[in-house]
Order: C-alpha cells, then sequence, then structure tokens
C-alpha cells in the first residue's frame, strides 16, 4: 500500500488488521532455508560485525529487537514484535516523495549450535507488500576464528503495479536497505 502523507499507527494498525490471515503473496514459502527460486532478483549483504561470545549475544538481541529496520527511512510495526514464527509486522518505508506499507509474516526462526553458531529468522511477504518474496536474517559466530557476522538474504520482485513500473528504484531501495541495515546491525553491537 502507497500512501503520499505518513501513515499513523492507527491506520497500520487497519491495514495489519486486513492482511494478517491472508496467504504468503508468492508460492516458494521457506526457500530461504534451500534452493532459491528462478525468476527473482536476488538481494545479498554479509559483514562481519565482531568476534566472541560478547558480540554474538548482542548480536543476537539485535536481530530479536529488529535493529535493523532501525533507519531514518524505515521502521517496524508494532516495534516489539517478538521474532516467532507466524508474527505479522509491517515495514513501513519512507520513498523522500512517498510511503509503503509492507506486511510480513515470520516463516522460520533459526537457532543452531555447533562450530558455527546461528540464529536469526526469515519472513515472507502478504498480499498489501508491494513486493513478492522473502527476507533472511541471519547472525553467525564462527568458533574456528572467534568471527561474528551479519547477513541478510533475500529474493524478491516486484508485486504492485507501481513497483513493478519503478523496478529500477526498487532494486536500489534494495540495495540501500542492504548497506544500511549492515550498519544498523554494527551500530546496535557496539552500542550494547
Amino acid at each position: 500500500m502507497f500512501t503520499f502523507s505518513e501513515p499513523s499507527d492507527a491506520q497500520i494498525e487497519n491495514f495489519l488488521a486486513e492482511q494478517r490471515d491472508l496467504p504468503f503473496s508468492y508460492g516458494e514459502v521457506g526457500a530461504s532455508q534451500n534452493t532459491i527460486p528462478s525468476g527473482y532478483p536476488i538481494n545479498h549483504h554479509r559483514v562481519q560485525i565482531g568476534n566472541g561470545d560478547n558480540t554474538f549475544a548482542r548480536a543476537k538481541n539485535a536481530i530479536q529487537n529488529w535493529a535493523m529496520y532501525e533507519l531514518k527511512w524505515t521502521r517496524l510495526y508494532p516495534s516489539h514484535t517478538p521474532v516467532a514464527a507466524r508474527e505479522v509486522v509491517c515495514v513501513v518505508v519512507n520513498h523522500g516523495f512517498c510511503w509503503s506499507l509492507n506486511p510480513c509474516r515470520i516463516i522460520y526462526t533459526l537457532e543452531e549450535k555447533g562450530e558455527v553458531e546461528r540464529f536469526g529468522f526469515a519472513f515472507g511477504t502478504l498480499p498489501g507488500h508491494s513486493e513478492e518474496g522473502e527476507e533472511r536474517f541471519v547472525v553467525e559466530w564462527h568458533h574456528a576464528d572467534d568471527s561474528v557476522w551479519y547477513e541478510l538474504f533475500s529474493f524478491a520482485r516486484p508485486h504492485h503495479i507501481l513497483a513493478k513500473i519503478g523496478f529500477p528504484f526498487v532494486r536500489l531501495t534494495q540495495q540501500r536497505f542492504g548497506k544500511d541495515s549492515e550498519g544498523a546491525m554494527l551500530k546496535a553491537v557496539i552500542k550494547s
């Protein structure tokens, strides 16, 4: 959903209420765990955010608190949604000339132990989203070298007619979010 003024919390809540029980807007639900489907542009960003168990604990906390959306041009509604399967959120994006409301449902969560510890989740788009596809956020702690990494991976294509018309702008926005989310995660790990 697009709007030319900043949506109020009440407007976002009403929009989410309409979207909450709808099916995903794409057929390949959960594919970010395995083989990526063809026909989708890929957005992949990975950055080392530090070392050691304290950094990994702060990174997990940052994911649980949606720090990757703490940007000047995005916000999450509701902001304190737990990272749990089936939770529904709305990503609110300020594009400068308009706003978009992008509903998503968490598909799965990750918490893996071993030589590489992983924590994160993936969510998929609902019909009111401007795109269709899936996005995964993960932090990893590699015990072999003690490094901690943040990774964003998504496959998504335009869904709304305005996103289809403005596809080059959509790709730029995806890339911008990837880079900005890296910065937000680094900031969250350093300040916590």
